[in-house]
């Protein structure tokens, strides 16, 4: 069953002085390219975190994010007084020899000066994180859900499409017959508009004409297809990730039907062809999402 890379998880963890929030997005992506928004208290868990990423959702643009509420004061900041006393009789003292009144406003510009709030950065709890890694791996389970759900859409339309590619080509063979025999029809009024009738080697004629319509013969392209799109079908039931696999099925697909269309000679042959490459192109499109 395929699985899209599309996918979205959120969890929340309540821990002793917060409320931890972790959302898990994933786009489509050539290969794992993860980006991490973490405070500075998870930053040394940063390359796990990676880690149980890339081993949850292998392939995909991924974006991990971390948000967090304090729930009592033990995180708040600490006024540095010295620093607040030191800019503050600073500033009241260049605002008397600039002839300026000192007001209470004088107080509140103090407290956007650098290094007047200072925070103890506190350390990571084991405690903490074996809840934190396992609110993640809650949110990385819902982006699988979701990849599978979306997968199944994937699964149907691209299934659709490739039965439609193999009865375009089934309905190629109707014209095989009329085919031939305008080639051989318009051949030989070609020739006959150059040449008289008696001066015509019959068997020669036919030698060339064999040989000819060798070049145009379509066989190998329709089974070469056909086979194609069956294995399409197969890879498609795989367990494992098949976007990639199915990228290169698709393109020797593409390849079956471009030689098929050059070598028609026909108009209706052609018309399928055509529509054989939209539905090729559709197909191509899905496969980006495909993990």
């Amino acid at each position: 069953m395929i699985r899209s890379m599309t996918g979205f998880g959120k969890a929340e963890c309540l821990l002793p002085d917060k409320k931890l929030t972790i959302e898990v997005k994933s786009l489509n992506s050539k290969q794992l390219d993860t980006n991490t928004r973490l405070p500075a208290l998870y930053k040394e868990k940063e390359l796990e975190i990676r880690q149980l990423i890339a081993a949850e959702l292998e392939r995909g643009k991924v974006d991990c994010s971390f948000y967090y509420e304090l729930t009592d004061d033990s995180g708040s900041g600490i006024i540095n007084e010295p620093v607040v006393k030191n800019y503050y009789e600073q500033l009241y003292r260049i605002s008397g020899e600039l002839g300026l009144e000192a007001s209470l406003e004088l107080l509140a510009t103090v407290m956007r000066m650098p290094d007047t709030i200072r925070s103890e950065k506190p350390d990571l709890e084991k405690e903490e994180w074996i809840m934190v890694k396992s609110a993640l791996q809650q949110a990385l389970q819902q982006v699988n859900g979701f990849r599978y759900q979306e997968g199944k859409a994937l699964d149907r339309d691209l299934r659709d499409r490739i039965e439609a590619i193999s009865e375009k080509l089934i309905n190629v063979q109707q014209y095989e017959e009329v085919r031939i025999n305008q080639i051989r029809e318009r051949i030989g009024n070609n020739l006959a508009a150059f040449l008289k009738k008696d001066e015509v080697d019959e068997n020669r004629f036919e030698q060339e004409l064999i040989f000819y319509m060798e070049k145009l013969d379509i066989s190998e392209e329709k089974v070469r297809l056909a086979n194609h799109c069956q294995y399409f079908m197969e890879t498609m039931d795989d367990p494992g990730s098949s976007g990639k696999k199915l990228g290169f099925i698709s393109q020797e697909m593409g390849r079956e039907i471009n030689t098929l269309g050059s070598k028609a000679n026909h108009n209706e042959i052609q018309r399928l062809v055509v529509e054989m490459k939209d539905e090729l192109e559709r197909i191509k499109e899905q496969i980006l999402n495909v993990l």
